[in-house]
């Protein structure tokens, strides 16, 4: 077996799997800095925003923190850029744990550096690295997430050490943890959906998790037939 010496670009394979459930064909999205978002987006009919490190704090004026890791500028960057992009176009969106983080910067939100530092609020990580911890989230009735799930109340698998502060601008908040957290957002306009768990982690025992996958790939569908694609 041959061991990597260099870094690579890698997606986990619950995502994938997710995707292929729900009929997608998933593909990896590399670019340099100043290639246009909208031509990157254009072969493609719909946007998944994957989990990982924190989204650099200077973005959002937040403070640096001990436990503050995994800053990729690169990243944010072009994320950020993909997400206004699919607004401007209409393309839907799914964003999840760092992906509603990126979604709400993009549109001028800021976040919560280390839950723990919060008071009032419950674990939304395990005591290690990657553990999660699985706790309840209550659902606006009429959202975007409730007409995916059609559920009131979902059961989600969770490890996360930041959060949404002040909501970006089109953003509407649509489920909350029992400490009032807010755990999902979308655009007042489109299909564009964050949730601050992990969907794809349950999706294949959940159908309610599943479902986010199943929309996301709906509307990308529906997208790419009107676009003749």
């Amino acid at each position: 077996m041959r061991h990597w010496d260099t870094a690579a670009f890698a997606v986990p394979e619950p995502y994938v799997a997710a995707l292929r459930r729900a009929g997608a064909r998933p593909a990896i999205l590399t670019a340099p800095d100043d290639a246009d978002a909208s031509e990157i987006l254009a072969p493609f009919d719909g946007l998944l925003l994957l989990g990982g490190g924190d989204v650099e704090p200077a973005r959002y004026g937040g403070s640096s923190h001990p436990e503050v890791y995994g800053v990729e500028p690169e990243r944010d960057d072009l994320e950020i850029r993909l997400l206004r992009a699919a607004d401007r176009v209409g393309m839907p969106a799914l964003c999840i744990c760092r992906g509603i983080q990126v979604l709400n910067v993009a549109f001028g939100g800021t976040l919560l550096v280390h839950l723990p530092d919060v008071p009032g609020l419950g674990e939304h990580r395990g005591a290690s690295y990657g553990q999660a911890v699985t706790h309840q989230v209550k659902v606006q009735p009429g959202s975007l997430l409730a007409e995916a799930t059609g559920r009131e109340v979902l059961s989600c698998s969770s490890h996360h050490h930041q959060g949404l502060d002040q909501l970006g601008d089109g953003l509407v908040p649509v489920a909350w943890s029992e400490d009032g957290l807010v755990e999902a957002v979308e655009r007042e306009r489109g299909w564009i959906l964050g949730v601050q768990w992990h969907p794809e982690e349950t999706a294949d025992r959940d159908p309610a998790q599943q479902a986010l996958f199943d929309a996301l790939a709906e509307r990308a569908r529906a997208g790419g037939a009107r676009r003749g694609t």
